[in-house]
């Protein structure tokens, strides 16, 4: 029994211990400490209206105030005290004495807003001078400065004091930034001769906002600013934080019958970094297979240009992937896919009818010209001018026809001649208009806008072919498909061809079956060959010793110099 009780008694020791060093360990941490004092320690020549204040390491409770007294001697000072932003001051209620040491002294029972209490008192002594302060603060300095512009969303606004401050006097009402009549809510925060106000949200862009310092500041003195100090500034502009959207594709989803020489394009609602618009962010597969092309932007604009044509009959998908980004960073919020179909192959498209007018190599309706000595295999028709107006011909008359050495073995109808070739003339014209009316009618081009009308160098397959411009052809061409396939060109300008070029037939393509509507003019260079039925709204001119294995149907003049024109069989 007496064992029991020992024990019993060990273990109320052992406890009480215990409990003792817990209380201990509980009431150890972080404590509030005075991080600094105006004045400072031993500071002398102290102005005898200074307000005294301590700068604590953290937020302390309303009651720190009641924890803040003054002494000369044994001598306590009557005054007020107050508490500000980390500050607490003590303001005399007279002017302290001149040339006297004065001891100030902030309680260890001030506690922090967490209920923590200081380790020990914190005391600091210091000596006044002769005179009072007088002399009213001013401002040195505004970050931003006054009428600043472009100033960054989320800057502080700060201002510098000509001497140091009476930190508790800054607050909501001295201290006010405000956008209009709208205050802006912040944080205030001092230090001996600055003032900083941090906003608790980033400004907005492209505002004006004003900062007033008012006259209820006062330095460690009690001098008051002589008037409120107010700036203003303007915001930069708010950054970009939209994510781009594509408003448009060509061809559209869903399309059909699209080009095979189509370029793939992609319209964005606003610019996009160039470098984020490539191969890898831009594709274009056909099933699982991927087709190898040229990406390029310019205006809001990405265009994928695949280096082949498309294959007839087939179905495409394009994708634009998050990969692409705006000027600012900003990423597509999801891939953008659309798919389109070709255009069916073009091998059933059917020839164009000449009608009557393929009587004739050359046919025209205003004038035929010629520079000799030319060389033309076929019968020259001109309708409804007269046989005056075909020219360099030194035409040989006949009855219903006329000849020419430079016609060989072929005749020369004008509509002034005898009977029945008038007739016969104004059928051929109406023919040849009605050619060329069904030929720029023809819908759904297998190949649209081909090379923007820049086709030098090309090999073009068989098909219809449309352009909105005039065509050029600055180099050689070939035109390759069997002989039954079939070429319709349809030119809404001129179509042009440089000096010394050739347009070459491979794999049994015939000139016949190949046809230039023209819209404008159709001018065939110094020395070049060209192949197939001109068919012109206009004229065709054909300058010095350019060759055409075709035929030349013009709706006014046709124009030779030296030049040789073969019918095609």
């Amino acid at each position: 029994m007496m064992l029991f009780t020992k024990s019993i008694t060990i273990f109320t020791i052992a406890a009480a211990i215990l409990f003792t060093a817990c209380n201990e360990k509980e009431d150890v941490g972080v404590r509030p400490s005075v991080l600094s004092t105006d004045p400072i320690s031993e500071a002398s020549g102290i102005a005898i209206n200074h307000i005294i204040t301590a700068t604590f390491s953290e937020e302390m409770d309303g009651s720190t105030n009641t924890k803040f007294s003054l002494r000369q001697g044994t001598v306590e000072v009557n005054g007020t005290t107050a508490y500000n932003n980390l500050t607490a001051s003590f303001t005399p209620e007279n002017e302290l004495l001149p040339n006297t040491l004065y001891t100030a002294v902030i309680n260890q029972s001030a506690t922090s807003l967490t209920g923590s209490s200081m380790w020990e008192d914190y005391t600091w002594d210091f000596t006044t001078g002769e005179l009072p302060d007088n002399t009213a603060p001013t401002i040195t300095l505004s970050d931003p400065e006054n009428d600043a512009i472009n100033v960054e969303l989320n800057t502080t606004i700060v201002f510098t004091f000509s001497e140091p401050m009476d930190q508790s006097t800054f607050n909501a009402s001295t201290f006010e930034v405000k956008q209009g009549e709208s205050v802006i809510a912040g944080e205030i925060t001092t230090d001996a001769t600055t003032a900083t106000f941090t906003p608790w949200e980033n400004l907005e862009g492209n505002m004006t906002y004003t900062a007033t310092i008012s006259t209820g500041v006062k330095d460690t003195a009690g001098n008051a600013l002589l008037a409120d100090k107010i700036i203003s500034f303007t915001t930069a502009e708010a950054p970009d934080t939209s994510v781009p959207r594509v408003n448009a594709t060509e061809p559209m989803d869903n399309a059909t019958e699209v080009v095979r020489n189509k370029t793939i394009s992609v319209t964005f609602n606003e610019e996009m970094d160039i470098e984020t618009i490539n191969n890898s962010s831009f594709t274009l597969e056909q099933g699982n297979n991927s087709i190898s092309g040229t990406v390029t932007y310019n205006n809001e604009i990405a265009i994928f240009t695949p280096d082949a044509l498309l294959e007839a009959g087939l179905t495409y998908t394009a994708s634009i992937s998050t990969d692409a980004k705006d000027l600012a960073g900003n990423a597509l919020a999801a891939n953008t896919e659309w798919s389109f179909t070709t255009v069916e192959t073009s091998s059933v498209l059917a020839t164009v009818d000449l009608g009557s007018s393929a009587n004739y190599v050359i046919l025209a309706k205003s004038t035929i010209t010629n520079v000799p000595t030319s060389a033309i295999t076929g019968d020259l028709g001109l309708s409804p001018a007269a046989t005056s107006l075909i020219t360099g011909f030194d035409l040989v008359d006949a009855t219903g026809y006329a000849t020419s050495t430079q016609v060989a073995g072929y005749k020369v109808y004008a509509a002034d001649m005898a009977s029945p070739t008038p007739t016969n003339l104004t059928v051929a014209v109406e023919d040849m208009m009605l050619a060329y009316t069904d030929a720029a009618g023809r819908p759904t081009p297998d190949f649209l806008e081909l090379a923007t009308g820049s086709i030098g160098g090309l090999t073009l397959s068989p098909g219809l072919y449309k352009w909105t411009t005039t065509v050029t052809i600055s180099d050689d061409v070939v035109i390759n498909g069997g002989a039954d396939d079939i070429w319709i060109f349809q030119i809404s300008g001129d179509l042009s061809m440089s000096s010394a070029k050739n347009i070459t037939l491979t794999g049994g393509a015939q000139a016949k079956n190949i046809f230039w509507q023209v819209a404008g003019s159709a001018t065939i260079g110094t020395n070049s060959s060209f192949q197939g039925i001109i068919l012109s709204m206009n004229d065709a001119i054909f300058q010095t010793e350019a060759t055409l294995f075709g035929r030349a149907l013009a709706q006014k003049a046709v124009i030779l110099d030296k030049n040789i024109v073969t019918k095609p069989e």
